[in-house]
């Protein structure tokens, strides 16, 4: 009987992969390099490892796997890396410089920026065309559609070899007719070509987003594609594609619209972190990723990533339901350099999985912060239970080289380039709490990833942090994050209107349609009407603001009591992120209605984190030795074997706890506490 439930999680440097088995609750991880050339390979060595783990070498799988989950950076690293060729651009005849005009938006604002340049537009302005016909906000049809000017455009992409093509008409949100009619003729006359139209990726008002998030998809879609084949012809059981928003969709579904996966692996692990947290008491808190190119940090609130709409890939801005997630280039491979004015510089660079930071010996020659970790003994000289040797001299003298430049010490210069890592973290876990109106001192931390626990200790007394928690496998819990996830597909309507004589009829009929389509995908996906969910939620804003608040809305009939409670829910949010709002003054400040919104869900059985018995207290028994580890100075420090604390154990600073994937140097002045999941939680002394 199939039994095996499997995550896998790609970075940039490992390929991630947990097996759990239904029957008996055993859970097996294991971490295998990455294959930037192709990540498919990478994902097929991590299928076998897994099964070779939970079977045993040489049993048959065929029959053995339920389910496979996978967070793929396929989508990110083409956008992030700019590999966008051959892409075109059909547009409103009128409107060809919408990707030039863009918003018109400098990063930190005009004063602070003089010497910014514009970046080049997705697509360049000679391989935009345009096509005549027009509709109004309302859908209705103004000009029609010109087919004899759609087929020139398709037949000048097809004579040029541009097979990605991007199709956002004007208020197309309000009736698709016109960019369905240009995909016909572009079937017709440019049958090869990858097309993508904006009624269908994102069904929202702002052209200029619409436009972009459009493309961005048309982008990806070929590479998505080919790669999504590849991994299913390899995977033993159908894949299901981890998304931005938090949930799963198969392979078939994602290809169909590739731009849904962009924050892949991230989102994973925040809803990882999320599920291990509650499970230890903390339904709040702060998620640090850190991997081998990136840390990414999100926020939990009550149990619940927070989402977004407003984020972006590379220079890229895509408007999808999205975990807010900030990432930043502070991984272990960063590379530590300086800068022309002779400081030092760490990240956003990365020497990724091949060649690597020096300590790996595969020709790497450029130091990392593995690398100033492994010079100050803060790491064992080997990864992934002794798989991985570290040549730490190696490591060493590319230090020594750094140090000279700078005038330093080896140690001095390794111990600033962790200093400036662990503040580019802390950067970006201000941006994500205090930045969104949240006390950072609030918020335990949770961090995982390989890199994760390795600078834990220095957040916590650089933020104020009350604790830090470190999962069990804390590298792999991304890849376990995969076996916790829902089915999840989101679709939007916009709809303005005052909610001052709201036409109810018409609310009520938007929602439906909505669901109908949240209905259909999971139709396809396998969830019977008895096994299925949907979730609404509206954006509002008081008329004349330019953005809008989302709300829950309510199930049930949509009458005079479901418009009541969203707009006072919209009152209430709105107080909240901006200390005041105009819940008795409808007259000066009406409430404005602007998109509906519905996610489809199809639940899974998330898999149950297991409690063990309290220990004797004794943490020595977990002590497999002493090394010197430079802290503040050099010290003799103990060493512990993780899988051998049981809860209720406590470590005191200093002191270095080592596991299969990770590790945690623990500080001086600083503990560490077993809990009854096998979580440690950090604290100071």
């Amino acid at each position: 009987m199939a039994r095996l439930r499997i995550g896998i999680d790609t970075g940039g440097t490992f390929t991630d992969v947990v097996a759990l088995d239904e029957d008996t609750g055993r859970i097996v991880t294991a971490k295998t390099p990455s294959t930037p050339a192709d990540p498919a390979e990478g994902f097929g060595t991590a299928v076998a490892l897994a099964l070779d783990l939970a079977l045993g070498p040489g049993e048959a799988a065929a029959d053995a796997v339920a389910a496979l989950a996978h967070g793929t950076t396929v989508a990110t690293n083409r956008l992030l890396e700019d590999r966008i060729d051959d892409l075109g651009f059909v547009t409103t005849e009128g409107f060809e410089a919408v990707l030039e005009i863009a918003r018109q938006s400098v990063p930190d604002g005009y004063g602070n920026s003089y010497f910014w340049v514009k970046p080049p537009r997705i697509v360049p302005a000679h391989r935009v065309r345009t096509v005549g016909g027009r509709l109004d906000a309302t859908g209705a049809e103004v000009r029609p559609f010109d087919e004899a000017g759609a087929v020139a455009a398709a037949r000048w992409f097809r004579e040029r070899g541009i097979g990605a093509i991007g199709v956002c008409f004007l208020h197309s949100y309000a009736d698709p007719r016109h960019e369905l009619a240009m995909r016909e003729v572009l079937r017709r006359e440019h049958p090869d070509a990858v097309v993508s139209l904006s009624c269908e990726v994102l069904r929202e008002y702002r052209e200029y987003e619409r436009s972009v998030t459009t493309l961005v998809d048309a982008a990806v879609k070929p590479a998505v594609s080919r790669y999504l084949g590849r991994i299913t012809g390899r995977a033993p059981a159908r894949p299901l594609v981890m998304k931005s928003n938090g949930g799963v969709v198969s392979a078939d579904e994602a290809a169909r619209r590739p731009i849904a996966t962009v924050l892949s692996g991230p989102a994973a692990g925040a809803l990882g972190a999320a599920f291990v947290a509650a499970a230890g008491g903390h339904r709040s808190v702060v998620t640090l990723d850190g991997g081998g190119t990136s840390t990414d940090v999100a926020v939990v609130l009550d149990g619940a990533p927070a989402l977004t709409t407003e984020g972006a890939v590379g220079r890229h801005p895509v408007r999808i339901p999205m975990i807010d997630i900030v990432t930043v280039g502070a991984g272990g491979g960063s590379v530590a350099e300086l800068t022309p004015e002779g400081t030092l510089k760490v990240g956003p660079r990365s020497a990724g999985a091949d060649p690597g930071p020096l300590c790996y010996g595969r020709g790497g020659e450029e130091v990392t912060v593995t690398d100033a970790h492994a010079v100050l003994g803060r790491i064992p000289p080997h990864l992934l239970g002794g798989r991985i040797e570290l040549d730490v001299l190696l490591a060493h003298l590319g230090v020594e080289r750094l140090a000279r430049r700078l005038g330093l010490e080896a140690e001095r210069a390794a111990a600033g380039i962790l200093e400036i890592s662990a503040w580019n973290q802390a950067n970006a876990i201000r941006r994500i709490t205090v930045g969104r109106g949240l006390d950072v001192r609030d918020l335990p931390l949770v961090a995982f990833g390989g890199s994760g626990p390795l600078l834990a200790c220095r957040l916590l007394d650089v933020l104020g942090l009350p604790s830090a928690v470190i999962p069990r496998d804390p590298g792999n819990l991304s890849a376990f994050g995969l076996l916790t996830v829902d089915v999840r597909n989101d679709y939007v309507r916009t709809r303005v209107a005052r909610d001052a004589g709201l036409d109810l009829t018409g609310l009520g009929a938007g929602y439906a349609e909505l669901e109908a389509q949240a209905a259909a995908a999971l139709d396809r996906e396998g969830f019977a009407a008895g096994r299925r969910r949907f979730e609404r939620s509206a954006d509002l804003r008081y008329h004349g603001q330019a953005f809008e608040v989302r709300v829950a809305a309510p199930p049930g009939p949509v009458g005079d009591a479901f418009r009541a409670e969203v707009v006072r829910r919209f009152h209430d949010a709105h107080e909240a992120l901006y200390g005041y709002c105009y819940r008795d003054d409808a007259t000066r400040h009406p409430v404005e209605w602007v998109n509906l919104r519905v996610s489809g869900v199809g639940p899974i059985v998330r898999p149950a984190l297991d409690t063990r018995p309290a220990g004797d207290g004794d943490a020595g028994r977990a002590r497999t030795g002493v090394r010197d580890v430079h802290f503040d100075g050099w010290t003799p420090t103990p060493v512990y074997r993780r899988d051998a604390l049981e809860p209720g154990d406590v470590v005191e600073g200093p002191a270095v706890i080592e596991e299969y994937g990770s590790t945690l140097p623990l500080h001086p002045g600083f503990r560490a506490r077993t809990d009854p999941h096998g979580n440690l939680v950090v604290t100071r002394d």
